[in-house]
């Protein structure tokens, strides 16, 4: 697919301070990620009549993109005015994650700015929509900007076609764990061990389920095989730290102290999870 010149974001947000016009439908207070496949308006400094506006979408390569549409300005009986998208000379930018809120162009309005409900490019974009590849990685694009609310669905729908998609189970299960559903986390972390039984993910992962299930016994056993497969000290550390505070917590000072000498033996000293294992010690004594 021939695409126009990308350019970097580097001016239009770069500062968050801006403000809202009070007499508009606009409120600027929703995340990029809650606003995929919608028209946005990008908010106006202090001083500005006109707004940028444009569309955001994800590109199942790059991740969040902001297809640059055009300006358009509110009149004082709050009809939006816009200049019409260039259609020989897209710009499109990728979306850092510490990007501004936007507002979400209510559907009533785009009829005044002459947009339709999505643009006709998206068709290239979708195309591959229903395919795991595609549902994998729209997903993973989730996941990693914190949006784990948004990928469970997508996630889901690949998980069904395909559970053995290389790495889709792992970020089904990441999901289910950030968005504290971890006994929906545990079976799908369960059954995707059974097609990729050394990776170590999946155990750093199915360990923090357990934890937060109170299956604490098979939790150490998972986290026990997690250590033998990962090749990363910072997994290592992060899995013997939690079991170590999960230990604190229950005042058990045998298993506290068997998984503080593992959090040690793995963590960069000074780190966070040395650090805590040094809280614990120091305070096991206070409630």
């Amino acid at each position: 697919m021939k695409k126009s010149i990308l350019l970097l974001f580097t001016y239009l947000i770069s500062n968050i301070g801006f403000a809202q016009s009070n007499k508009s439908e606009l409120q600027f207070d929703t995340k990029y990620y809650d606003a995929v496949n919608k028209w946005v308006a990008l908010p106006a400094k202090d001083t500005d009549t006109i707004n940028y506006y444009g569309f955001i979408y994800i590109d199942q390569q790059a991740g969040f993109t902001f297809d640059m549409g055009n300006t358009f300005k509110i009149t004082e009986n709050n009809k939006f005015i816009a200049k019409i998208p260039e259609k020989t000379n897209r710009m499109m930018y990728r979306i850092q994650p510490n990007w501004t809120e936007v507002a979400i162009i209510p559907e009533k309005k785009l009829s005044e700015m002459n947009l339709p409900s999505q643009p006709d490019w998206l068709k290239i974009y979708m195309k591959d929509s229903n395919s795991v590849s595609y549902l994998k990685n729209i997903g993973y694009f989730y996941n990693h900007v914190g949006a784990s609310h948004n990928a469970i669905v997508p996630l889901q729908k690949g998980f069904e076609k395909d559970a053995q998609f290389e790495g889709l189970g792992f970020e089904l299960g990441f999901a289910y764990n950030a968005t504290q559903k971890f006994t929906e986390a545990i079976p799908i972390l369960e059954k995707t061990l059974k097609y990729e039984p050394k990776n170590a993910l999946l155990y750093k992962e199915l360990g923090f389920a357990l934890i937060n299930t109170e299956q604490f016994e098979r939790a150490e056993k998972i986290y026990s095989k997690g250590l033998t497969l990962s090749d990363s000290d910072f997994q290592k550390s992060e899995m013997a730290v939690n079991l170590a505070q999960t230990y604190f917590k229950l005042k058990n000072r045998s298993k506290f102290n068997k998984w503080a000498e593992i959090t040690r033996k793995y963590a960069e000293k000074g780190s966070r999870f040395a650090q805590f294992i040094d809280y614990f010690e120091q305070n096991w004594d206070k409630k």
